[in-house]
């Protein structure tokens, strides 16, 4: 059986579902994280229930049916039987992993006050942190067990390029896997240091957490 961890690592390859406008439902990888991945044409739901229970509220979504995993009524459904939050949908980006030491000087630290240390911890198991002059860069292990990364410019530093060299670093950081990023459509200056960075738009992620 294909397992979440399958279907994202043929993803990081450039390896697809078929955009046969199916959705694939596959078991939670953990405890912690439920939710829809939606690419071209084909949905994967992650989840524990019943997968019955999916395609029958799919079944009664109005609209667009390539867009029926990612519509409000389907994810309020989904957050009401699982008792799950789901914060925002946001763009799905992976990265290949880059040779050799990061370009931009870098110092791993433990800092476990800083907001964006503290937000990664709590969605990411195994996160190590590492700063540089105007910013810090964190990577560890979320949803399917994948390598994400996340990063915070200091607000009197920014439009420097200093996000998109921290982004860039994360990836020689990787030890020869890819590296995932989660970002919300609307923060164009984060996107566009991804995008800078050599990242791809792979496609869309509801993330259901714990309350």
């Amino acid at each position: 059986m294909e397992t979440l961890r399958d279907i994202l690592d043929a993803a990081a390859r450039g390896v697809f579902p078929p955009d046969d406008g199916g959705t694939t439902v596959v078991p939670q990888a953990d405890a912690r994280d439920a939710g829809v991945l939606s690419f071209t044409a084909h949905s994967v739901v992650f989840t524990d229930e019943d997968p019955r229970w999916v395609r029958e509220v799919l079944r009664g979504v109005e609209g667009d049916p390539l867009a029926a995993t990612m519509s409000p009524r389907f994810l309020a459904a989904f957050m009401d039987r699982t008792g799950r939050l789901c914060e925002t949908i946001d763009t799905l980006l992976v990265g290949a992993p880059l040779p050799g030491p990061p370009t931009v000087g870098l110092v791993e630290v433990d800092d476990p006050e800083h907001p964006r240390v503290r937000s990664a911890r709590g969605r990411r198991d195994g996160v190590r942190v590492w700063a540089a002059e105007g910013g810090v860069v964190t990577l560890g292990r979320g949803v399917g067990g994948r390598l994400e990364c996340s990063v915070e410019v200091e607000a009197g530093v920014r439009r420097r390029g200093i996000g998109r060299a921290l982004v860039g670093a994360a990836r020689h950081l990787a030890a020869g896997e890819a590296v995932w990023a989660q970002v919300s459509p609307g923060n164009a200056r984060s996107m566009r240091a991804f995008l800078a960075a050599g990242y791809v738009v792979v496609g869309a992620e509801a993330l259901l957490g714990k309350r």
